[in-house]
Order: C-alpha cells, then sequence, then structure tokens
C-alpha cells in the first residue's frame, strides 16, 4: 500500500465513478482500476461494489476512508506548510460554519481572503454544530466555527465571539417595539414567531433561555433557512429571535427593527474547533481570523448604532 493507491482509493469514494474520479486524478482508467484492484488484492477484502450506475462502498471501504482521510490531510498539510514561501502563501482550507456566519459574513471574509491570499483554494462546508464536529473529527474538515456545545469536546476549542439574540420584527409591518423585553413576557407582546427548528443550534440557546424563566416556546413556524426568517419577518407581521450578525445588514437598511432581551440576557457563543493532533495552516489560521473579524467588525456597528 502507497499513497497513490490511498490516494486513487479516495477520489474513487468520493466521486464514485471509475471515470470522474480518472478525469480528477488526470490518470487513465485502466490506472485507477488496476491500482484499486491492487490495494483490495493487499488488503484481501473489497472496497467497492461494481454496479451499473457507479461505484458504491463495501463497509471495509467505508472504515478505510474514515481512517486514512486524516493521515492524507496531514501530509498534504505537511506539504503546505514545506513548500510554503513567505511571499506566497498556498494550499486548501477546508473551512465548516454554522449558517448564521455563513449567511452573514461568509462573502466578505471570502473576498477579503481572496485579496490576500491568491493562491490557496477553499472549500467551505455549511450546517449544524453537531454534523461539523463530526466532519472535523473524521479529517473531513481542517476546522469549524460553530455555537460553542454545551458537552466537553476533544476538539481544541478556541473562543471567537459572544453577542447577544435579539427579538426582531418588521419596521414597516411589524408592531412598535419597547426598549426591551423580558423573555417571560414575550407572549404578552402578541407576537407570533419564527424560529429555527431544534436541530439548529440557535434554537437550543434559546430553549435553554426558555427553560430557565419557566416558559414554553411555541412559533408558528420553524425554518431552518436563515435568510428565509429574516425575509418573512420584513414582509409581515411576524417576528424572530436571532443574533445580531444575522440581522444587522436589515436593521441598517430601515427594514427590521431589534429590541434587547434581559432578564435573562441570551448570548450565544461563536467558537473555532480543529483536531488537536494536526497542526492548523497559515491559510487556515488566516481564513479563521478573517471571518472573526468579520464578526467582530458587524458586531462594533452594532454597538456603535444602540
Amino acid at each position: 500500500m502507497d499513497l497513490r493507491q490511498i490516494q486513487y482509493f479516495l477520489a474513487l469514494f468520493e466521486d464514485g465513478s471509475m471515470t470522474q474520479a480518472a478525469k480528477r486524478l488526470d490518470v487513465v482508467q485502466p490506472t485507477l482500476s488496476m491500482q484499486i484492484a491492487k490495494l483490495e488484492e493487499e488488503l484481501g477484502q473489497p472496497l467497492f461494489e461494481r454496479k451499473r450506475r457507479g461505484m458504491s462502498p463495501t463497509a471495509h471501504g467505508r472504515l478505510m476512508y474514515r481512517l486514512f482521510l486524516p493521515i492524507v490531510r496531514n501530509i498534504d498539510n505537511a506539504r503546505e506548510q514545506l513548500a510554503q514561501r513567505s511571499e506566497a502563501v498556498t494550499g486548501h482550507v477546508s473551512l465548516g460554519l454554522i449558517s448564521s456566519v455563513a449567511e452573514s459574513v461568509l462573502a466578505d471574509a471570502l473576498s477579503r481572503f481572496n485579496a490576500a491570499y491568491p493562491h490557496v483554494e477553499v472549500t467551505v462546508s455549511v450546517g449544524y454544530s453537531a454534523m461539523l464536529i463530526d466532519w472535523v473529527t473524521s479529517g473531513q474538515l481542517d476546522v469549524a466555527i460553530i455555537n460553542e456545545p454545551r458537552a466537553k469536546l476533544s476538539l481544541a476549542t478556541e473562543s471567537l465571539a459572544e453577542e447577544d439574540m435579539l427579538l426582531v420584527t418588521s419596521v414597516e409591518h411589524g408592531p412598535r417595539l419597547p426598549p426591551n423585553v423580558r423573555l417571560a413576557r414575550l407572549a404578552e407582546l402578541g407576537l407570533d414567531l419564527i424560529l429555527p427548528t431544534r436541530r439548529h443550534g440557535l434554537r437550543g440557546v434559546l430553549e435553554a433561555a426558555a427553560r430557565q424563566e419557566g416558559i414554553v416556546l411555541a412559533p408558528k413556524f420553524e425554518v431552518d433557512v436563515l435568510s428565509t426568517i429574516v425575509r418573512l419577518v420584513e414582509e409581515t407581521r411576524f417576528a424572530t429571535i436571532l443574533p445580531r450578525i444575522v440581522v444587522q445588514r436589515a436593521v441598517n437598511e430601515g427594514t427590521l427593527a431589534i429590541c434587547p432581551i434581559l432578564s435573562p440576557r441570551i448570548v450565544r457563543h461563536v467558537v473555532r474547533v480543529s483536531d488537536r493532533r494536526k497542526p492548523l495552516s497559515a491559510a487556515t489560521h488566516a481564513l479563521v481570523d478573517l471571518v472573526a473579524d468579520e464578526i467582530r467588525r458587524i458586531l462594533s456597528v452594532g454597538k456603535a448604532n444602540k
């Protein structure tokens, strides 16, 4: 078993097609097929089932993928760092983001990153915090930016920002909001809520605060696409509770109104998680720093406009 065979295996596993994997690897299909056959012979186990519509990994193949993907990523990372020159940072960054960060700051962060590091390739995956933790643990992501998990992790964790969750309504269609509101008296405002589902990390933060106050949140709609929630609130009398970075742009444009929630103050913490055993490349550090900087920039604008 050599590194080339493992790279061929990973490409075929991810593409599920001899044709696509060979094209990705820039080799002819017989070469790829021969190397996979040699690998299966050496391991004494079939790694793929040949089907009409492509190659489907066996249980042994799935296990091999989980075991070898982090190793190959570490080798690639080591190669990048050894080949790196101070004047030209190169390589590939695999970043995971929760949707609230991706939808609010990713475009600006990537634009700034590309201007500073034009030779670095970036792959961004968006998902729930628990999913992103699994992908970092399995080596599919270099790093992820998530809501702070309640359980202790084996991953390295670094705090990036904290922000208040705010009551949000439409300036044009919503009711006039008080200067602030207690969570326990939210129902007195007579608002129909639209919130993320219980699978979403932001809903977890809200539910923890609601339990503390002894109340039950009963949203009319539950939607995990935050941009959809923002648009619906802008155009109707629905209200929501979201972090500032998600709504600040619409607040600046004058379409949304926000109201601080007191007693309790609902705070969500944004953290970076990565594998303790795998040093992050200079490019990865730079991209995470830019995302964090964009988050802090939005929060500082919000504080200045209070």
